[in-house]
């Protein structure tokens, strides 16, 4: 297997210092929706995406944990929970250089719920690796989800332009922020690029932020 790690160490943005979430989820979830969280959210054990998002720092829970906006100036409402959430992958590449894949969480609930920081994400490879995806750095900011609302983030990495060669993820491992959840989605894009040590780009994370401001049907 040495040669195996060898080729996904190489893989573009495996400087992974973070401890995320790496359960065995459920991988038979389609290719860009779960529409079934509960049936594939087990309770992630070991240094998962829980701890991400207790790091103090952008994306904290002590961030999270401050009063909002909103319906949440009395304090009273809860965290977004993994089991209440609607979980998508979607590749939303654009360009030759960056590729970008949106995982998007909808409040299927019945109820508001407030979400902050970052998710944790695990890449699951065909090589049968799983690494972590660093933050981009990005200021997170506290949201209010109403039943319906949608809130989103992005993992861009570099666009394999090789022509063959690359590292193939098969699964993204999500844990919704300040959550002890996850949910196993299908990778909708392509390949990673492999580098011998030139700097093409970075695999990384933004925080979650909301995308919709009413209901979707």
């Amino acid at each position: 297997m040495l040669h195996t790690r060898k080729a996904v160490a190489a893989a573009i943005g495996l400087v992974a210092a973070l401890s995320l979430t790496a359960c065995n989820g459920d991988d038979n979830a389609s290719a860009s929706t779960q529409t079934s969280p509960t049936a594939s959210a087990d309770k992630a054990g070991g240094t998962g995406g829980a701890d991400q998002s207790a790091d103090t720092g952008t994306g904290g829970s002590d961030q999270s944990a401050d009063t909002s906006t909103g319906d949440d100036s009395d304090g009273k409402v809860d965290i977004c929970r993994t089991d209440e959430l609607e979980v998508a992958a979607a590749d939303n590449t654009t360009d030759k250089t960056e590729g970008v894949v949106t995982v998007s969480f909808k409040n299927s609930g019945g109820s508001n719920c407030r979400i902050s920081g970052f998710a944790g994400v695990d890449l699951k490879t065909s090589l049968g690796d799983t690494f972590s995806v660093d933050r981009n750095g990005e200021q997170a900011l506290p949201q209010i989800l109403k039943e319906g609302e949608t809130a989103a983030f992005n993992i861009t990495f570099p666009v394999n332009n090789s022509g063959g060669s690359g590292v193939q993820p098969t699964d993204i491992v999500v844990t919704p922020p300040n959550e002890t959840k996850h949910v196993t989605l299908k990778w909708p894009a392509g390949t990673l690029p492999v580098t011998d040590g030139e700097d093409s780009g970075k695999l990384e994370i933004s925080p979650v932020g909301k995308v919709s401001d009413s209901p979707a049907g």
